[in-house]
């Protein structure tokens, strides 16, 4: 005993501390018991006769004061069959035990495929007419393995389910404003989650006053992950928006509060949420400190609106116990869950207080008691269910609880009766097969799997399609024209069928390869722009390069972020450092320009609505390519026009690193289209210029340059127009097949091919190239 004093003295301090320091109007338990005692005698006039029903057990907190009850007052307990309480010094009820009429054990796949079972059997016993929805329950010890599963399927199969323990408060758009406030109050300010935020904000006190055009004129691709910039954004788009500052007004002040972070979350709930969002949002704040609150959410519960009286109900097995029904389901009857173990960490060590003072009863044996009293009380029909394997595909094992004779459902097996719709479908292939889409499917499978055969899933159409022939006749962009000859059934998905993969605006830690060159583009355009025509970039001295390359990173730094989304501030720096480095490199690296050149950069020609005014030639004009029909406009990386009027020079920028220096490069299996296609485009809008010449300049590692001029030069113009008629002419055929682009990095149509897309273009391959064939030479090229 001589340990006992310090160990109960360590108790009473943290007792005494929590005592001092909870609010005035709240007591500890012990403090509240003992308060009610002091007042026992008035027990019999506030309560007259108390019976207490539904409870199979009473914490030994409150044992003395149900004895000083039961003393003062005429108490009986109600207590189920088998359970015993001898401590109880009141009169006890029975309630008599009775043996289900029927007893089912079933095993299914996994917890998903429990659902499943378990929404089916309450739809067969409802379809029979003689079961109401309030004589059937399902429960388990632990509901959340289940929980997201029911709440999905419960919904689209219109059931009346009822959680009795409540659904989580981020499935309800109340949470979900909560969500949205906590991830900015968490991560900071961003377009998308500002966006997300407003979206889903409760229309008082705050979302009512903003104006519906307060986004108008603002890049949805820029990050805007600062205030300054979001400041920057709003007062730029201004003109475009019909309250004008107002937006502003509104807007910023709530931005400048949530900027603070997770500091002012009281505050930020209180100004933007209100109702039952506001609720939940004090009640996660209650729970845990404001930097937890994203935690706090993801555990929070609310009440279920369904009545419990009139629907079926999902609940722990504490709480069927409780008030069994007659049509019962028990889920997860495995070693780990029927009974328990209790593995968790107490709060407080074995050595100041032993568990089992505070809970005599353990889980385990809870349990037990739970399992017994429910199969006791449970008077028609009695469901043992368990999953083979857990949700990652583990193998579980049977409960000590589990009877030896079970059913075993397979995930594919056709159900008595279905819960849903489209558990129907699935079950009755016949019955799905009488849907339209469904048959367009197998259809489009079927012609998959034929190995000789073109059909019009593999790209097959019909002659001279409009559509086709609509998308050939619209202003090409060099872009169009490099897909029409890399991909010719991905130029029709894209310009004929107008099909558009979503980009996912997110907050990348690198630009992706496409941006960093459009990057790379911007500073030389912006470093040439600034040194034309005054000195003009052929007579500007290095160090005027180096610092027309600086203006234009420093623009860029700043204007990016408001436009597009980009690394953080310090990956963002030295992006652009790199960029800047190959851009100065890249132009250190070219020949000596001759003083009386001119230089342009991002030359426009065959576009309407381009406002540069320095253009050497009518920027509206588009280009015919030779004989094929097509007309195309587009950009110039760079031109260089010589005063004399007698040479072109042009050049396309690639930041990516380059080809083996030995390898000559013409079309580049089509890859290499830009310059070839912008001679064309010099030779027509400049007739008076006698030499062109087209570059090709690799910026990264050692710049290397690329040129085609004379009649190399030639030749490839001719290639190049003679592929483009071999493009159209299978596009007008109606045989087109897909390409298996090996060496792509991304193919954002990816996604209009079979999954297994490699084995599908083995299959047809044969076929495939001879629909092919008229370009097949230009592919397997190595220039």
């Amino acid at each position: 005993m001589a340990d006992e004093a310090p160990r109960f003295g360590d108790l009473h301090r943290i007792e005494n501390y929590i005592r001092d320091h909870i609010p005035p109007a709240h007591m500890l338990p012990r403090d509240l018991r003992d308060s009610a005692g002091k007042r026992i005698d008035l027990a019999h006039r506030l309560l007259g006769s108390v019976t207490l029903s539904g409870l199979g057990d009473v914490d030994p907190l409150w044992q003395p004061l149900v004895n000083e009850l039961a003393r003062v007052t005429d108490f009986t307990w109600e207590l189920p069959t088998p359970v015993e309480q001898t401590w109880f010094r009141g009169s006890i009820r029975k309630k008599p035990a009775t043996t289900p009429a029927r007893t089912t054990v079933e095993a299914s796949a996994d917890p998903k495929s429990e659902v499943i079972e378990a929404l089916r059997w309450t739809r067969q016993l409802l379809a029979s007419g003689e079961v109401h929805a309030k004589d059937i329950a399902i429960a388990a010890t632990s509901t959340q393995d289940w929980d997201d599963h029911f709440l999905a399927y419960a919904r689209s199969a219109g059931l009346p389910l009822h959680f009795s323990h409540g659904v989580p408060a981020l499935s309800t758009p109340e949470g979900q404003a909560c969500a949205a406030l906590a991830d900015i109050l968490a991560n900071g300010l961003n377009q998308e989650r500002v966006w997300r935020l407003v979206r889903r904000l409760p229309v008082h006190p705050f979302a009512g006053q903003i104006p519906s055009d307060w986004f108008v004129a603002i890049p949805r691709g820029a990050g805007l992950r600062s205030l300054d910039q979001w400041r920057e954004v709003l007062a730029a788009a201004r003109p475009q928006r019909r309250g004008g500052e107002l937006g502003e007004q509104i807007l910023l002040p709530v931005l400048e509060l949530l900027a603070r972070g997770a500091d002012i979350a009281g505050e930020a709930g209180k100004r933007l949420l209100s109702g039952a969002s506001l609720a939940m949002w004090e009640e996660a704040l209650r729970s845990a400190p404001a930097q937890a609150i994203g935690l706090s959410l993801q555990a929070l519960r609310v009440a279920d609106q369904r009545d419990p009286a009139n629907s079926v109900v999902w609940c722990p097995a504490l709480q069927l116990a409780a008030c069994p029904r007659p049509y019962t389901r028990l889920l997860g009857l495995t070693s780990r869950s029927w009974p328990r173990s209790e593995n968790d960490d107490p709060l407080l060590p074995h050595h100041l207080l032993d568990r089992r003072r505070l809970h005599p009863v353990g889980v385990a044996d809870r349990d037990r008691q739970h399992f017994k009293i429910i199969k006791a009380h449970t008077r028609q029909q009695l469901v043992l269910s368990r999953s083979l394997r857990n949700a990652k595909g583990g193998v579980l094992s049977p409960s000590s609880l589990w009877p030896s004779d079970e059913i075993v459902h397979k995930r594919d097996r056709i159900p008595g009766h279905a819960f849903s719709e489209a558990d129907r479908l699935l079950a009755r292939p016949r019955d799905a097969g009488q849907l339209a889409h469904v048959r367009q499917s197998q259809l489009c499978w079927r012609n998959w799997q034929r190995p000789s055969t073109l059909t019009p899933h593999d790209g097959l159409s019909g002659a001279d399609h409009p559509a086709i022939e609509r998308a050939l006749a619209r202003v090409q962009s060099t872009t169009s024209l490099q897909r029409l000859l890399r991909d010719p059934l991905g130029f029709v998905w894209r310009y004929a069928l107008g099909w558009r993969s979503i980009r996912f605006q997110s907050d990348p830690l690198q630009l992706g390869a496409a941006s960093f060159g459009e990057l790379v583009h911007e500073l030389i355009g912006g470093a040439i722009a600034a040194l034309e025509p005054t000195p003009g970039f052929a007579r500007a001295s290095a160090d005027e390069i180096e610092a027309a390359i600086m203006d234009a990173s420093r623009a860029i730094l700043h204007a990016w972020p408001l436009q597009r989304s980009v690394p953080p501030p310090i990956l963002w720096r030295h992006t652009v450092r790199e960029a800047a480095r190959r851009t100065a490199r890249g132009l250190a690296a070219d020949d000596q320009v001759r003083p009386d050149t001119r230089s342009w950069t991002e030359v426009p020609f065959g576009q309407l609505h381009a406002t540069e005014e320095e253009a050497p030639w009518d920027t509206a004009v588009v280009v015919p390519i030779g004989q094929t029909g097509l007309v195309f406009g587009g950009r110039m990386d760079r031109l260089d026009i010589r005063a004399t009027g007698d040479g072109a020079r042009i050049t396309d920028y690639k930041s990516a690193k380059p080809p083996p220096k030995h390898q000559r490069i013409a079309l580049g299996q089509g890859r290499e289209l830009q310059r070839v296609l912008y001679a064309i485009a010099a030779r027509a809008l400049l007739p008076e210029v006698r030499t062109v010449m087209a570059r090709l300049v690799y910026l990264a590692d050692d710049p290397i340059t690329f040129e085609l001029k004379g009649d190399e030069l030639d030749g490839a113009v001719g290639e190049a127009v003679g592929y483009l008629s071999a493009a159209m002419t299978i596009l007008r055929s109606g045989r087109i097949a897909p390409r298996w682009e090996q060496d792509i990095e991304y193919d954002d149509m990816r996604l209009a091919l079979p999954t297994d897309r490699e084995s599908y273009l083995r299959r047809k391959a044969s076929e495939f190239r001879v629909a092919n064939q008229p370009l097949n030479r230009l592919w397997s090229a190595s220039t």
